[in-house]
């Protein structure tokens, strides 16, 4: 299904230009169709918002009407395939403009606004906390990675509650709109890629307005933790310690460690907000971030990690991935590792030694999960952002990935 999907994006990146047309492609059932219609949708995307006029005779226009022939898919069937083909399509779209969109205009206020417009004509509700109210209320984390900035750093707490829902479970996104290293600064070179820092934030929020534009009786709460990382004369610096929400101290060692320290935060308050709404807590807790360079060196640049502590979460997550078409491959979180991110002087250390860097990331997160939590960690650092040539239904820049493994992990967790 995964080749049919590439083959019709494949194809729709090469139609450009034109505007429409049939796709006739040999499959033996309704998946197939499906995924079709997806790799059609998903291939047919254009970012041009910044583009100027001189640029608007040599511009092709992606596809505007895609006809797709199928024999063994039927009329009925076929139509709300087709439909959430296109929900899936539109949401990760908007993923992948968020990511290609500068960040002289994406910033932790401008996100925020973004999905509360978009969130006022969906299902779901939005609360939005203000960099004074996480300060009051103890998000020392987030605080501390977006003090450098003259952007304020925001959390954005989505939530979509349908009756009769058959579980819960929390989405939490890293959302470093950009990422300079603050006073551990990277080098010049690729650090525009850095925009794409806020890919988990905004997957997991576009996967809950998927999941309630589809109805799924399933309740989901989608955390996105917002801020600039900048160098400044009021960034963190190596050495500062702050307080995590629930309490934990870290030393920060490295500021360009901080998307873990934004995690921190939402994690905890994740886990707290379920307890309230359902007294067994949530039933799987899923945080997504573009948080290491090691996850590329491990993986690649296709091939995304999982890691956690619950077998069966993580296999659930690896059949979602396999069925909605991205690459995800299980990684260790070797209790050694762990002693790597002492402190002598607080609770923990942001960065352990050099070796193995992805996963002492992950044990970093799990330190901040309570004992009978499900939890897993999506590192997405490599196939958020596509630096290469296009491929398939995926574009140069923004990909949108994990949107869909999370949508796909909601329907199968709501049959």
């Amino acid at each position: 299904h995964e080749r049919l999907r590439r083959a019709a994006g494949a194809a729709a990146r090469q139609l450009f230009g034109q505007e429409s047309a049939t796709f006739a492609i040999t499959h033996k059932d309704d998946a197939g169709f499906s995924a079709i219609a997806e790799g059609a949708l998903l291939g047919s995307y254009a970012f041009f918002e910044f583009k100027g006029k001189s640029s608007d005779k040599d511009r092709k226009e992606p596809l505007k009407r895609i006809v797709i022939h199928s024999k063994v898919t039927k009329s009925t069937k076929a139509k709300n395939l087709l439909s959430r083909a296109d929900v899936i399509a539109r949401h990760t779209a908007l993923v992948r403009d968020l990511i290609n969109t500068p960040p002289s205009h994406l910033t932790p206020e401008t996100f925020s606004q973004r999905f509360k417009k978009l969130t006022a004509s969906s299902k779901a509700s939005i609360e939005i906390l203000n960099d004074a109210q996480l300060k009051k209320f103890g998000y020392g984390g987030t605080i501390a990675v977006g003090q450098g900035s003259a952007s304020k750093p925001r959390l954005v707490h989505i939530s979509y509650s349908p009756k009769k829902a058959k579980s819960r479970i929390a989405f939490v996104g890293k959302g470093i709109t950009f990422d300079t290293g603050g006073l551990a600064l990277k080098p010049a070179q690729g650090m525009e890629a850095m925009k794409s820092d806020m890919s988990g934030a905004a997957a997991v929020c576009a996967a809950i307005l998927v999941i309630a534009e589809l109805k799924l009786p399933i309740a989901i709460d989608a955390w996105a933790p917002l801020a600039e990382n900048m160098p400044s004369d009021t960034a963190q610096r190596p050495s500062d310690i702050l307080t995590t929400y629930g309490g934990r101290t870290v030393e920060v060692l490295n500021p360009d460690a901080e998307g873990r320290l934004v995690l921190a935060d939402a994690l905890e308050r994740a886990q707290e907000v379920g307890k309230r709404a359902k007294k067994s807590g949530l039933d799987a807790l899923v945080d997504v971030a573009t948080l290491t360079g090691a996850q590329m060196v491990a993986l690649g640049t296709r091939t995304s990690a999982i890691m956690g502590n619950d077998e069966a979460l993580i296999e659930a997550i690896k059949a979602s991935a396999d069925e909605a078409g991205e690459n995800f491959w299980p990684m260790p979180l070797p209790s050694e590792l762990r002693a790597t991110l002492d402190s002598p002087v607080a609770d923990i250390a942001n960065i352990g030694e050099r070796w193995g860097g992805m996963l002492s990331a992950g044990i970093f997160l799990k330190e901040f999960i309570e004992p009978n939590q499900a939890w897993a960690h999506l590192d997405i650092a490599g196939p958020a952002f596509n630096e290469g040539k296009p491929y398939g239904y995926t574009p140069v820049g923004g990909t949108g990935h994990a949107v869909r493994t999370l949508v796909r992990l909601a329907e199968t967790a709501a049959r």
